[in-house]
């Protein structure tokens, strides 16, 4: 069905515009699918009393607040800027993913109060053709939603709906014991809907718990993703100019919102020019592969004083002994009739027990120890990847 829809309506579209028109068509063939399974299975709990299914119902509609997400995503992700919002309206997703969480949470421990009170007070549930028809069709339903969302995730590259894809398989698990559950108590005459109804009530209240902690980070700041560090790190160090980068920083401001700033250390006798012509190159190279505004600073080094080489490996050496995961950059060396300066950026690792002063004063006390005589002047960094 999905791929007839598509040669309706997606034609002649291309990048962006494509991937827009495949992420809304997805997102409302979602919608429409959930609604349909929600009215069946709400249904088919009214016919049988069943706690059970009326848990996987919601759960369903559930799963409509979702899809919605994803549709508002990517519709606000083609929104252009306004003075206003100069980096668009991405967030807005964010603001409406935590709202639906919320209600996500609301209908999951209203649902677990109910199968409890079913645990206590356990009442007859009536097991019927017709309920069984529902719950199989909604199994094959959901199961052709992980195959269409999986397969359009791949096409244009959307973790978005990969990851429906993943609800939608969990989906299936959910309905499955339902479905269990109603022949257990039809053949075994137990009845286990009360304990079912909260097992589907707990996942419910899982699944809004992973909606807030998705919408609450990304409007904190949360760290990137590593996947696309490796492949800004890759097209920047794939030029043989640069010898090296640190300071990347990548601000999120919704799907197809992001900004990314970083240093490039480039040798210091390239004249200006070439290394702003290189540098203009490889932001539009970021911009054109992944998307993203990018702004990028020089920064000169020596590539070519075995000394300043020398000293550097040295010092490497003596602070990987405080911390192995500790990196450095910006190192220069001054010469002075006493002793030799050497000026750095050390970056901190995040769990480090240490404050920033008491970090410095160690790094500084190990270089002293150094044969020779040297002194460190260390800038404390913070990482942002």
């Amino acid at each position: 069905m999905i791929t007839i829809l598509a040669h309706i309506f997606i034609k002649e579209k291309e990048g962006a515009a494509m991937r827009k028109a495949y992420g809304t068509l997805s997102s409302i063939v979602g919608i429409l699918c959930n609604l349909l399974l929600f009215a069946g299975k709400y249904a088919a709990g009214i016919i049988s009393g069943s706690v059970a299914i009326m848990a996987d119902a919601f759960n369903n509609l559930s799963d409509v607040g979702s899809s919605m997400i994803t549709l508002a995503g990517f519709l606000f992700s083609g929104k252009r800027p306004d003075s206003d919002h100069p980096f668009g309206h991405g967030r807005y997703e964010y603001i409406a993913g935590f709202v639906v969480s919320m209600a996500i949470l609301m209908m999951g421990l209203e649902l677990c109060k109910t199968s409890v009170r079913k645990i206590i007070y356990p009442e007859p549930v009536e097991n019927s053709a017709l309920v069984m028809g529902i719950l199989i069709i909604s199994i094959l339903v959901k199961l052709y939603m992980v195959f269409y969302n999986n397969s359009i995730g791949k096409k244009i590259h959307s973790v978005a709906m990969k990851a429906t894809a993943k609800d939608s398989l969990s989906d299936v698990v959910s309905t499955t014991v339902v479905l269990v559950t109603m022949l257990v108590m039809h053949y075994a005459g137990s009845n286990i809907d009360g304990f079912c109804g909260v097992l589907v009530s707990v996942f419910i209240l899982y699944t809004g718990f992973c909606a807030a902690k998705e919408t609450i980070d990304p409007l904190l700041g949360t760290a990137p993703d590593p996947e696309f560090i490796r492949q800004v790190e890759e097209i920047v160090m794939d030029h043989d100019m640069v010898k090296g980068l640190h300071d990347l920083i990548v601000h999120d401001y919704g799907p197809g919102r992001r900004l990314i700033s970083l240093h490039a250390e480039v040798p210091g006798d390239y004249s200006i020019y070439e290394a702003h012509e290189m540098i203009d190159h490889i932001e539009r190279e970021l911009n054109e592969e992944l998307g993203c505004a990018v702004v990028i600073h020089v920064d000169p080094i020596e590539t070519d004083n075995t000394e300043l080489t020398r000293i550097r490996e040295l010092v490497m050496e003596k602070i990987k002994v405080i911390d192995a995961r500790i990196t450095i950059h910006d190192f220069r060396m001054e010469k002075g009739l006493d002793h030799t300066q050497l000026f750095f950026d050390a970056v901190e690792p995040y769990d480090c027990r240490l404050s920033p002063k008491e970090f410095r004063k160690k790094i500084e006390q190990a270089i002293e120890e150094m044969e020779g005589d040297y002194q460190a002047r260390v800038h404390i960094d913070q990482g942002y990847i």
